[in-house]
């Protein structure tokens, strides 16, 4: 595996932050070296035994996890999951995660390039909404889910393997119903979404990438219109029709999401956090949290780092 960083900071003697590192594995099974211009990859892991991973991030990479039998429980973004199988683990580009499969886990990986999946994703609204957050899915809500999906990953991984003629169409077709199935097997938010247009779709996937990119720097909503060339109103209509929010509320899920991490993982001081997240003091960034999530940064810090199986 090949391996990158997310940046966080760790306290010194002479109480000042210094940069390291939470894992960014860019690969959870490698490619063959051949293949040098790839977009989808599966591997198929049988570790026997139990078998466990710290907690990292995948930088460019979408991933589900097929847990075709066994079970184990996985650190997500700071929290305890625990899973068994049959059932899948889709982990969105940038999650915090950790797993550790407790007894013998047959398990496939789907690695999906970044690129590629927003290709995929703007087929469908449901397939954005479910690559927004980081998930295990059941495959248990009908009787033959769990077949179909095993059925779907062979196929794929033939399809892969053999580079037919129109294996790109077919690669495409297939992992297109592999998630459809995960859609299927989802409760995802219910928003309105029949009147969002492709390119409203895709706008709204747009601004989350420069969200992304630029989530520190507080930047106004008219920056942002102005990077992707619209107007506000554009943008506004967008993200309402496509994803059922507004861009602030966007910006400020991208916000905590961060400042949950740097809570769970780091040692930084909340001074330290809300400079380091663009905020000008403290306070400020204890209201904008407690707001967002209910309760102050460090009632959050102390109730998530007191729960069991943390490190798994």
């Amino acid at each position: 595996m090949t391996h990158s960083s997310i940046t966080k900071f760790q306290r010194h003697s002479n109480k000042k932050p210094r940069l390291t590192t939470v894992p960014k594995v860019r690969l959870y099974v490698e490619p063959p070296k051949e293949m040098e211009h790839w977009f989808v990859n599966i591997g198929h892991v049988t570790d026997r035994g139990r078998w466990k991973t710290e907690p990292h991030a995948h930088p460019d990479y979408g991933q589900v996890i097929f847990v075709r039998s066994g079970r184990g429980v996985m650190n997500l973004e700071g929290s305890s999951v625990p899973f068994e199988g049959p059932c899948a683990l889709l982990l969105p580009t940038e999650s915090v995660h950790g797993l550790d499969y407790e007894i013998d886990a047959d398990r496939w990986v789907v690695t999906v390039e970044i690129s590629y999946l927003t290709q995929v994703n703007s087929k469908l609204h449901e397939f954005i909404q479910l690559w927004s957050i980081p998930r295990m899915i059941p495959l248990s809500y009908a009787p033959d889910a769990a077949t179909q999906f095993y059925s779907l990953i062979c196929k794929l991984e033939r399809e892969i393997e053999t580079k037919a003629i129109g294996h790109v169409v077919g690669t495409e077709a297939l992992l297109t119903s592999l998630l459809l199935t995960l859609v299927r097997g989802t409760r995802l938010e219910q928003v309105d979404s029949e009147g969002a247009t492709r390119s409203e779709i895709r706008l709204a996937d747009r601004f989350r990438e420069l969200i992304d990119q630029h989530y520190r720097q507080n930047l106004p909503l008219k920056n942002y219109a102005s990077m992707m060339a619209v107007s506000l109103v554009q943008l506004r209509a967008a993200c309402a029709s496509a994803t059922g929010q507004s861009p602030t509320k966007m910006i400020h899920a991208r916000v905590i999401t961060e400042a949950k991490r740097n809570l769970i993982f780091g040692d930084l001081s909340m001074e330290q956090i809300a400079f380091w997240l663009g905020f000008s003091d403290a306070a400020y960034f204890t209201r904008f949290f407690r707001k967002e999530v209910g309760q102050t940064p460090s009632q959050f810090r102390i109730t998530a780092r007191d729960q069991p199986h943390r490190g798994k």
